[in-house]
């Protein structure tokens, strides 16, 4: 009964995401300079002349990299499918997949993830910079809500969310890194923009120290920033953090400063 009982949430999984793969349109984005970027694209299921819609471009995890254009849709694909969801809050959905051989924002994986010794100053890497030339062809689309435009991230993702935001801070009304880090230095570009930080304070993978650093360098820059910690969660806090029942509407509900 046991082997059972555990064999049930990897079934579920499986499930959820052969749903995920079905619903989510398979892309690939050259960028100008001939990289290739693999993503899926999640549209509004019912899109009626003239209307805006918010767009959610999702980076994930380092463990989802790959060539497959699939394992990136494991966390969160299915949250934007939710039947509710997806009629509550029709939105565009991006979920780009990084290279196996390589890192959202950084060259390579950071040497340490303590967030006085994350990197600054590094130039964006290929992948990364299709991301930005990618989410640029989206936000040309007249039905985009250029008002509405949110960047969720897990882990590595979340890394690239703060990457992200502290270079292009003016495009994003929304950040939801889930248990990343940053060097707090580079924040100081991003008080235009809401965030809603999630860390469990048990990860051995990614220390809490980074956005416990990351909470208080955006207060100082007088940022909406609201963190929530988790106690006694290790590296798998996407699991809390999208079961928050206001995960949605909270980010749904942020636009951009004028």
């Amino acid at each position: 009964m046991k082997k059972v009982i555990l064999l049930l949430p990897v079934l579920l999984l499986n499930f959820c995401l052969v749903l995920a793969q079905d619903a989510y349109e398979r892309k690939v984005f050259v960028s100008s300079s001939g990289d290739s970027l693999n993503y899926r694209l999640l549209e509004p299921e019912t899109m009626q002349t003239g209307e805006k819609y918010p767009l959610v471009l999702f980076l994930h995890g380092a463990g989802e990299r790959g060539n497959d254009n699939e394992k990136q849709l494991t966390h969160g694909a299915q949250m934007f499918l939710n039947p509710v969801n997806r009629e509550k809050y029709p939105a565009f959905v991006l979920f780009p997949q990084c290279p196996e051989d390589s890192y959202w924002a950084y060259e390579s994986r950071p040497l340490s993830f303590m967030p006085d010794q994350m990197p600054v100053g590094e130039e964006m890497p290929s992948p990364f910079r299709a991301v930005k030339e990618m989410l640029d062809m989206y936000l040309s689309n007249p039905q985009v809500d250029k008002s509405r435009v949110y960047i969720v991230g897990l882990s590595m993702g979340a890394m690239g969310t703060y990457d992200m935001v502290s270079r292009f801070p003016d495009i994003f009304a929304a950040a939801v890194p889930i248990y990343g880090t940053v060097n707090p230095t580079r924040l100081s570009t991003a008080e235009s923009v809401a965030f809603r930080i999630f860390h469990g304070d048990a990860d051995d993978v990614v220390p809490v120290a980074g956005s416990r650093a990351a909470y208080k360098a955006l207060k100082a820059a007088n940022a909406s920033v609201e963190y929530i910690e988790f106690p006694g969660c290790n590296h798998g806090s996407w699991n809390p953090a999208f079961n928050c029942p206001d995960f949605m509407s909270w980010l749904f509900g942020q636009r951009k400063k004028k």
